[in-house]
């Protein structure tokens, strides 16, 4: 992996400072005015440890009217704003402005790791001028996406370094990369999910095993015909690590919530509360919608509650081939991705990751979330996908250069 240089440091900063100069004159709009506005949280006057014990919002976490977004690292530096500029909006704004152009620079060294370096660049560039991110950055209340995501990227760049000499477990990273999930978790609860991108990394990247090949392994084991790889035990017991810090993160969350799931109204996320199978059908193509949005962010909205997505409430509806289209695509890059062991492949898996992983928590598998569409949440998903667009473009880049030769 190549290291980053001042040019090109100089080049991102400069290039998100060019998107996002005219947001520093902005007000508090929308969510700003509940988080920033009416949250008590950012006076002085108020206890530190209180920050600990309510929500985004300001709200108690053990009310039931509590939205049980717990990020109070996030709501930290927003209280440090205060404490320079009181509720003049600038200070906000220029702050989450120098957050995305770090995490671009980080995303620039992490691009590194699959990329060559022309093509980290752009996927870095894109990244840093996507569309899709003027809610994040320009929105206030984006902070939680931005500040989660300087800790999410140097997560996975620090378990990347796990991998002692002789293929043993340097365990240094892993203890650092246990603490960075713990801090993105509490700047925002997708944090969480790079340890699942940690664990793909860890098996298909570092120890270069395909599907194939760890089926064919895990059937010659339970047959008795073989033993198991020595490096495959100190990838389980890495992997093992991870999964139990994770969990252990998981209860302290549902501990912090009380074990109760915010409320949302029909209002918010019309699907939640509609019948079978106007719910599933619905939820499913809210995936394309999304992936869309980062291949056209032409059609962007500060709102998308009600009306803005009709609900699908039959097999018929043609909305249903997008989402059709798009579990197919989606399942033939997987399969491509699973199977084959080239550096291709590989780029391609670690992109899909990024963009399927920190989407879950967002995409109502597990639980009613309180938006139809937020393109706030697109944040880390749209790395994986500026991957793969630089990746494609290296490889017609590259092919056109052998063309020329010939």
């Amino acid at each position: 992996m190549a290291d980053i240089n001042l040019k090109e440091i100089t080049l991102i900063v400069g290039v998100v400072t060019a998107c996002y100069w005219n947001s520093l004159f902005c007000g508090f709009v929308f969510d700003d005015v509940s988080a920033i506005l009416d949250n008590k949280d950012l006076h002085p006057s108020t206890p530190l440890k209180t920050l600990f014990q309510n929500d985004f919002w300001g709200t108690p976490m053990s009310e039931e009217r509590s939205h049980k977004s717990y990020r109070p690292l996030t709501v930290l530096t927003f209280r440090l704003n205060y404490l320079l500029s009181e509720l003049k909006p600038m200070s906000y704004h220029l702050l989450n402005m120098i957050f995305h152009a770090v995490v671009s620079v980080i995303f620039l060294k992490v691009c590194r790791l699959f990329l060559d370096n022309k093509s980290s660049v752009i996927a870095s560039l894109l990244f840093a001028v996507h569309p899709i991110h003027t809610e994040a950055v320009t929105g206030v209340v984006g902070r939680a996406e931005l500040l989660s995501s300087i800790f999410f990227l140097a997560a996975f760049l620090s378990y990347t370094r796990s991998k002692g000499p002789d293929n043993s477990i340097a365990w240094t990273p892993i203890a650092l990369t246990v603490f960075l999930v713990a801090v993105a978790t509490l700047c925002k609860e997708q944090g969480i999910t790079v340890v699942g991108i940690c664990c793909v990394y860890e098996v298909f990247i570092a120890q270069g095993y395909t599907l194939p090949l760890l089926c064919t392994t895990a059937g010659q084991f339970l047959r008795g015909k073989g033993s198991i790889p020595f490096s495959m035990l100190q990838t389980l017991v890495k992997l093992i690590v991870l999964m139990f810090s994770t969990l252990l993160l998981v209860v302290i969350r549902v501990q912090v919530i009380q074990s109760q799931l915010p409320v949302f109204t029909r209002f918010d996320n019309p699907a939640a509360v509609s019948p079978t199978p106007t719910r599933q059908l619905t939820f499913n193509y809210l995936l394309p919608v999304n992936a869309w949005l980062l291949l056209n962010p032409s059609e962007l909205c500060c709102d998308w509650t009600m009306g803005t997505i009709p609900l699908i409430e039959s097999l018929l509806d043609i909305r249903n081939l997008a989402t059709f289209t798009f579990f197919c695509f989606l399942g033939t890059l997987g399969v491509f991705s699973l199977r084959y062991s080239g550096d291709s492949s590989k780029t391609v898996l670690m992109a899909l990751c990024l963009m399927a992983l920190p989407f879950i928590p967002a995409s109502n598998l597990f639980f009613p979330v309180g938006f139809v569409v937020a393109e706030r949440v697109l944040y880390v998903p749209s790395m994986g996908f500026c991957i793969l667009v630089a990746h494609g473009w290296q490889k017609i880049s590259t092919k056109s250069l052998r063309q020329n030769n010939l």
